[in-house]
């Protein structure tokens, strides 16, 4: 029986996944300027050859040598395990360093490239600079900063952070750019965001955090050796880096209370700009900023930025040099690909005109009004087309999955490289059109309540005539160059005959390769070739990412959220009697006061003193308050470190601070708190995706 190979052997490209590669090149017309702007404007090349975790000195967050493989001619032929396209887009999503944008009155913009799966922008005031999108960590984000000051000598001090939306590597780098510091930021420094951001931020990094993480190993693949027969990048950037996380909340937020749309009668010369309705200025350190915002488009809260006295439009990352998601893989909620269409064409009508050069929060700018304004019309015309035409195959009685067989983007689209399928493909983004108008259900009684993976492979592998049998069958296909009905055939085995499937699971592992090198989007290639890796080596234990600062950044009704999704409903329902209503106080400058009931599995939340609580009892504090009332006074910093205090125990955690004297029990009985906090769960960071859970 033939073994796997080990992670660093390298699994040669079966001859047709070859060819295709090869092949694809002379579909897409050659263009050297790509190359020619991700290099322009470089100033300095990275100063260390990888960047070490923060408190963990001894681990790497991000490595600029390991893709070293990518520094070649352009020109050169792309390996056989690689889809040329996409070698082509790493090559140029690997140039990395400190460039410069465009210069100004007051300096320049400079963008450091290649320090994470984002760019993070600097620009330069009156006496000081803005950050725009300081990374993903905060080891990236020191470095990136301290690249900028050691090749320009300037010691401008931070005047100005701003977020142009939701997404981790947009913000989870802040406390970095303080390093000096330790990580505190000044208070008064404008910390600029779109409205809604903190809400859409904690929502995709806390609550639905840990399952997304574990997607996210699949999706960029930061564990994979980088080679032509591993990693090459992920289509947006390279990959994400994996050092801590850190958030500063927002002080402005963009379209919020305080920052109305600028007025017509107020709109001057100096804006350059037309007046349009829901436009909104800006001012930090002499940097003037007309703000649009997008939500809806590539994140929920977003913003495209105009600099006025630089003729320079931040696009964020609504127009992009790929494909982009309507659905990502690691999940999130779907994105609207109408609105994405529509407010590219308030970015075209508004700042086109004006623009001398177009920069985002990844890749690599673009200078010319001609050009940027043919670039945003075609990524404006790809969301449009997908959007219209899913309907329109939706209207004629089509599902997701035809739909994504059936349609292409017509040549006057997919003719342009950065309408490839590089991050987001036009199959998993036809099909995420189609869920946000039609959902999950496809119409189809009999996929109304299929079986579970684990029952179905049962079944099917009987009626295939037992394992053996299907391993053959997913064998000669194979041999055919097979390689989606090979997975899905050893699927089932794999699922339905765990104890039975290590053939199975050897062929799976070089049926997903091929498939891997075959893609010619980064994220696809990553995860089938993750899927590989763990069929092969098991699940490897993840990175210590607790989003401890986004925690401290939450509400209290966030916070509670959290802790209502982490707890086991069933086990609390079958075993609860009478509710348990515990009363918080939150010590500080300001006392804050929250009620949280725990009946029927579910734990409500209402701020303040729940009239309510226990549907039937008097008022709580009041006389004949419910049985299970409990009073709890903390500050909270306590309260944050019950998230994650003696080694994810939250009921240990809760004990031993009342040990310690940092939480107090005024009034009820400390075993109705325990017993809430009894329920609650630990998510499982290491879940497997490829194969059956193995029952604990």
């Amino acid at each position: 029986m033939p073994e796997f190979p080990s992670q660093a052997e390298q699994v040669e490209a079966e001859p047709p996944v070859a060819e295709a590669n090869r092949r694809i090149v002379s579909t897409i017309p050659p263009n050297s300027e790509d190359f020619e702007d991700a290099r322009r404007g470089l100033i300095a090349l990275p100063e260390i050859p990888a960047i070490p975790a923060r408190h963990k000195g001894d681990r790497i967050v991000w490595n600029f040598v390991s893709y070293d493989f990518l520094s070649q001619d352009p020109a050169a032929e792309a390996p056989p395990s690689v889809n040329a396209s996409l070698w082509r887009q790493g090559l140029l999503t690997a140039q990395a360093g400190l460039f410069q944008v465009t210069a100004y009155e007051h300096g320049a913009i400079y963008q450091v490239r290649g320090y994470d799966l984002s760019n993070m922008t600097i620009v330069e005031g009156e006496s000081g600079i803005l950050v725009i999108d300081p990374l993903a960590c905060y080891e990236t984000a020191q470095w990136a900063l301290k690249l900028y000051r050691d090749a320009t000598g300037s010691r401008r001090p931070i005047v100005g952070i701003l977020y142009t939306h939701s997404h981790v590597d947009h913000f989870g780098g802040v406390r970095g750019l303080f390093h000096d510091k330790g990580g505190v930021v000044d208070p008064d420094i404008p910390i600029i965001a779109p409205d809604g951001f903190l809400e859409h931020a904690v929502s995709e990094n806390v609550y639905a955090g840990p399952a997304m993480a574990r997607r996210s190993e699949y999706m960029y693949a930061a564990k994979l050796d980088k080679s032509p027969f591993g990693q090459v990048g992920a289509g947006l950037g390279l990959t994400i880096s994996t050092g801590e996380v850190t958030l500063v909340p927002p002080n402005v937020n963009v379209g919020g209370s305080g920052t109305a749309p600028v007025p017509r009668d107020q709109w001057s010369a100096k804006d350059v700009i037309p007046w349009r309705p829901g436009l909104y200025r800006q001012l930090v350190d002499g940097i003037r900023m007309i703000i649009q915002l997008t939500p809806g488009t590539e994140a929920p809260a977003e913003m495209n930025i105009y600099f006025p006295q630089a003729r320079a439009l931040c696009a964020a990352e609504n127009a992009t040099h790929t494909l982009h998601n309507i659905l990502t893989l690691r999940g999130a909620q779907v994105r609207d690909a109408h609105a994405w269409s529509k407010y590219l064409t308030e970015t075209i009508q508004t700042f086109g005109e004006h623009t001398d050069v177009e920069f985002a929060s990844h890749h690599w700018p673009r200078w010319g009004k001609e050009k940027i304004v043919e670039f945003l019309s075609v990524q404006r015309d790809v969301y449009g087309y997908l959007n219209d035409q899913t309907l329109r195959l939706i209207n004629a009685g089509k599902t997701g999955i035809e739909i994504a067989e059936e349609l292409d983007l017509p040549e006057s689209l997919a003719g342009h490289w950065y309408t490839r399928g590089y991050y987001g493909s036009l199959s998993h983004d036809l099909k995420a059109v189609y869920q946000r108008y039609m959902g999950w259900f496809d119409g189809n009684p009999a996929h109304l309540w299929n079986l579970p993976p684990s029952k179905a492979g049962v079944q099917y592998v009987a009626a295939m005539g037992g394992v053996e049998a299907v391993v053959t069958t997913a064998q000669q296909a194979y041999d055919h160059g097979e390689y989606r009905w090979v997975v899905e055939l050893l699927n089932h085995v794999i699922f339905g005959h765990p104890d039975d499937s290590e053939a199975a699971k050897k062929l799976q592992h070089k049926a997903l390769t091929q498939l891997g090198y075959g893609s010619e989007n980064g994220t696809w290639r990553n995860f089938y070739l993750t899927g590989a890796h763990e069929l092969a080596h098991g699940v490897e234990k993840p990175y210590n990412q607790e989003p401890g600062d986004l925690i401290l950044s939450t509400t209290l009704e966030q916070y509670f959220s959290t802790l209502a999704r982490a707890l086991d409903g069933p086990k609390a329902a079958a075993e609860q009697g009478e509710p348990i209503v515990l009363q918080w106080v939150i010590e500080g400058a300001e006392e804050e006061t929250c009620t949280t009931t725990l009946r029927n599995g579910v734990l409500v939340y209402v701020p303040g003193r729940d009239r309510f609580a226990g549907a039937g009892f008097s008022n709580v504090g009041g006389p004949g308050a419910p049985l299970g009332l409990t009073v709890i006074k903390l500050t909270r910093d306590v309260l944050n470190g019950l998230m994650y205090g003696a080694g994810g125990d939250y009921r240990t955690a809760f004990d031993n601070a009342v040990r310690d004297g940092l939480v107090q029990i005024t009034e009820g009985k400390q075993e109705y708190a325990d017993t809430v906090f009894g329920y609650l769960t630990r998510p499982d960071t290491s879940f497997p995706i490829v194969a059956p859970a193995v029952p604990r």
